[in-house]
């Protein structure tokens, strides 16, 4: 898949099928209208290409985006799996909010031939979201393209969105967040230094900071999936099971929310690598505990539970030991 920095990177000539998002999340809903714009493109011997934006459109129009549900590279990584062609990864400005739909179209097909635009019948985009499905048919049969309308996917009652998930999320609903994005939730974070006491534990962890806000689950410790290395997110050079702490240390005095992993069996620096963390389970919330010993303690039961729900044997993944954060 081409990933492009701007519209006027498309190439002049190309003929294409379009949709426009953030796709944060690339959740079942999002799959499925990528997957209308895919078998379209198909069919009509195009190429399937999506726009979306950094950065989100609510972080220049109200101050603040709401957390990622997915990292950009691994956004991107499974828009590829997907089977899209090209994404226009497009910066997203004042100036950019400011387009009319006609203006934004007539931009995107100058020098191009654009057969289709696939959007859901909440989707809008230009100028007060004035591109909404109604005013884009207008439009197409004025410009001689398809709007295509992919229903939206509902589940539980509900419509699957990554409005939907980040309250699943926050409220620690992991089954259910799995159902509506297909997948195991996971975050990717750097891994950085610390204040070592993870190792003075027995537990050497991997710090992570994330280069903007994530979504995470409640506070606690869950069972880990870790993956790293490789220039693609989907297929890491490196795994790993583990057990992740998420929250403020409160044994320690608190401080500032973090998420730490300790590997199994992994003996290795890895500051500065960027870590992806899959969520399996949750097995308690965070506590204070009355001395270190007694934290030793029940990290000794943790990361037992941990290895036995994840089928984990000692040594499975060869030599590596997280950086002592």
């Amino acid at each position: 898949m081409r990933v492009v920095h701007s519209i006027e990177e498309l190439p002049a000539g190309l003929a294409f099928a379009l949709t426009i998002g953030m796709f944060d999340g690339v959740h079942r809903g999002h799959q499925r209208a990528i997957g209308t714009l895919v078998l379209f493109a198909r069919r009509a011997k195009v190429e399937a290409v999506v726009l979306t934006f950094d950065p989100h459109p609510a972080q220049v129009l109200r101050g603040a985006a709401p957390p990622l549900l997915c990292a950009p590279a691994e956004k991107l990584a499974r828009l590829a799996q997907l089977g899209v062609d090209a994404t226009v990864v497009q910066p997203f400005d004042i100036a950019f909010a400011d387009q009319s739909p006609d203006e934004f179209l007539a931009r995107i097909r100058a020098q191009r031939r654009l057969l289709a635009l696939v959007m859901t019948g909440e989707s809008a985009f230009g100028r007060d979201r004035t591109g909404a499905l109604e005013r884009i048919r207008e439009l197409a049969g004025e410009m001689k393209f398809r709007a295509v309308e992919v229903a939206r996917l509902t589940s539980d009652g509900g419509t699957v969105s990554s409005t939907r998930l980040r309250g699943q999320l926050a409220e620690g609903r992991l089954a259910d967040v799995r159902r509506l994005l297909g997948r195991r939730y996971a975050v990717t974070g750097r891994v950085v230094p610390g204040d070592r006491r993870g190792r003075t534990l027995g537990y050497p962890t991997a710090n992570l900071a994330f280069d903007a806000p994530v979504a995470l689950p409640p506070d606690g410790v869950y069972a880990v999936h870790v993956s790293w290395g490789g220039e693609n997110p989907l297929s890491p050079s490196r795994t790993a099971d583990g057990v992740a702490s998420l929250g403020v240390r409160p044994t320690f005095g608190g401080g500032e929310r973090l998420l730490e992993a300790h590997l199994f069996d992994v003996d290795e620096e890895l500051y500065g690598e960027d870590l992806r963390v899959e969520f399996v389970r949750r097995f308690r919330g965070e506590k204070k505990f009355a001395s270190a010993g007694a934290l030793i303690r029940q990290m000794d039961r943790d990361a037992a539970r941990a290895r036995a729900l994840l089928g984990h044997r000692r040594g499975t993944w060869g030599a590596a030991k997280p950086s002592a954060c």
